[in-house]
């Protein structure tokens, strides 16, 4: 069983900064991809940014510029650096990791961290 423990959530005011980091329980080399959701009171959960195992990253449009993903492969981390925090940024921050081999695959979440962003 895979776990994946969230941390750096928190309380900001708009336009500060906070980052969150996302350690595997094992090496994340295993992952073919791996990445940030976010889930706001009465919305449904929606992708922030992923990073697959190449390197290869994507952003919803609501964050370019201002979100990076990263992976700090010998940690087992990914990092979410998230600058220019506005209030509708605020919600609860899943990790995740996708895993396909052997003929299965299988997606992992984190348990979430909350960012509140005051305006």
């Amino acid at each position: 069983q895979v776990q994946l423990v969230e941390s750096g959530g928190g309380l900001v005011q708009a336009g500060g900064s906070l980052r969150l980091s996302c350690e595997a329980s094992r090496s994340i080399f295993s992952f073919n991809a791996m990445g940030w959701y976010r889930q706001a009171p009465g919305k449904q959960r929606e992708l922030v940014a992923g990073i697959t195992s190449g390197g290869s990253t994507n952003y919803a449009d609501s964050v370019k510029g201002r979100f990076t993903i990263s992976r700090d492969n010998a940690k087992n981390t990914v990092y979410l650096q998230m600058n220019s925090l506005k209030p509708e940024d605020t919600a609860v921050y899943y990790c995740n990791a996708d895993y396909t081999g052997r003929g299965v695959s299988v997606r992992y979440w984190g348990q979430g961290t909350q960012v509140t962003v005051s305006s």
